[in-house]
């Protein structure tokens, strides 16, 4: 039996105003499989100009690498990174 270790990525997203209405978050737990929290936003329904989350992506390091993949594919803007190992 092969054991998945689960892996953690902090990331700091900047999020267009063109991407306010799109479900990117979403996509990322319906398509990729990752755990997602968000511990801080600021992204307002109204709001102009670019917005940003803090998030914490869960899963195995391929569902990591390939959700990261699509945030890149949209070009936006990860503005800082950390990763932990869990178990």
């Amino acid at each position: 039996m092969t054991i998945s270790r689960t892996v953690e990525k902090q990331i700091r997203l900047r999020i267009p105003q063109e991407y306010h209405q799109e479900p990117v978050i979403s996509n990322l737990v319906s398509k990729y499989q990752v755990t997602v929290n968000i511990s801080a936003a600021i992204l307002g329904a109204n709001a102009k100009g670019d917005g940003w989350f803090h998030l914490v992506l869960s899963g195995n390091s391929e569902q990591v690498k390939d959700a990261l993949g699509y945030l890149n594919d949209l070009n936006l803007e990860i503005l800082k990174q950390s990763e932990t190992d869990g178990w």
